[in-house]
């Protein structure tokens, strides 16, 4: 797999997960820089991404933010993409002033439980034509 490092970071997501989807087009809806590209846990970047940091792919904890050789997951990936969409959304950063060991437990009853509240796609979410070239 060859990743072009240059091109921003990767969001690894659950493109089967109704949560995760919106999650996914919120970001290409409101990333004016389109600095993000997201990849589907389902495809091969993506479960490569996730195998690459050490989760299986096939019952991930955590959406992850791959930029090189570094990584964020839990709640710290999820409040950095929200920092880096600008204003408004950039105001919910200060959410990292709550401890990690706070914030991460419910991120993960969250991520285990996503299916049961939020439902399933019987198919992976696809991003319209003006997207694709951000989708890996």
């Amino acid at each position: 797999m060859k990743q072009d490092d240059k091109a921003g970071p990767i969001i690894v997501f659950d493109a089967e997960c109704i949560l995760c989807s919106a999650n996914a087009q919120f970001v290409l809806r409101h990333d004016r820089n389109r600095r993000f590209r997201l990849a589907s846990m389902q495809k091969a970047t993506g479960a490569a991404l996730y195998r690459r940091f050490g989760i299986d792919p096939a019952n991930p904890e955590s959406l992850i933010i791959v930029d090189g050789d570094a990584v964020l997951k839990d709640s710290d990936a999820v409040l950095a993409i929200y920092a880096a969409l600008g204003w408004p959304w950039k105001v919910l950063a200060v959410l990292r002033f709550i401890p990690r060991f706070l914030r991460d437990p419910a991120y993960r009853w969250l991520a285990r439980n996503r299916y049961r509240l939020f439902g399933r796609r019987e198919t992976c979410w696809v991003p319209s034509p003006g997207d694709a070239d951000r989708v890996l």
